[in-house]
């Protein structure tokens, strides 16, 4: 698992690219607020939002640095999956968990929210090292791809997250209309993408 924030700057330019994709007002849900660092170079524009942080200190920072957002100190798979945020039409979801990010885009795509019309998907992937070393089996998230891909999805992994977010997400209607993504950080372990949805 990638440890460092060394890709800062490519998930911040990949942010601002899906931002202007989105083309309308963003209304955000970041799944792992962190120190704040992507609100500041990506969000600070942004009134409507809400933010998930399991760190209490840190969450007590980003209450302060974004006073008109939602900022909840808890695990966000967990919270999304119990309808927190459904208040909001939120067209961007910024999942950045640095490990395994399905759970956390799986639970904010199976809740009865309302779902904005277009909206983007934009991801910071820790998984592909682990499919490397040992495939995909044994990543509970990941048996739907291993069944349509086999378990070596390592060098593949980019193309098994995209067939993961059209499959998921085409459970509330999305299409996906445009895909980028590409692999960095330390040994290429990290994946990148982000995709625009419309339904």
């Amino acid at each position: 698992m990638q440890l460092d924030n060394s890709t800062f700057e490519q998930k911040a330019a990949l942010r601002a690219r899906a931002l202007i994709a989105l083309g309308v007002k963003p209304v955000v849900i970041e799944t792992h607020g962190g120190f704040g660092r992507i609100f500041s170079r990506c969000y600070s524009h942004v009134s409507d939002g809400i933010v998930f942080e399991t760190d209490p200190a840190k969450a007590d920072a980003l209450a302060i640095q974004r006073p008109s957002w939602g900022v909840y100190q808890t695990d966000s798979e967990i919270a999304l999956a119990d309808g927190v945020g459904a208040h909001l039409e939120a067209n961007v979801l910024d999942c950045d968990p640095y490990g395994e990010p399905w759970p956390v885009i799986e639970a904010f795509f199976s809740t009865s929210r309302p779902f904005a019309r277009r909206m983007v998907l934009v991801v910071n992937d820790g998984l592909r090292h682990k499919t490397k070393l040992s495939g995909g089996w044994n990543v509970h998230s990941m048996q739907p791809a291993v069944e349509h891909f086999g378990n070596v999805l390592g060098k593949k992994y980019l193309e098994v997250c995209e067939w993961m977010v059209r499959r998921i997400s085409a459970r509330v209607g999305y299409r996906v209309t445009k895909w980028t993504g590409y692999y960095c950080g330390k040994k290429k372990a990290m994946t990148h993408y982000a995709a625009l949805l419309e339904r």
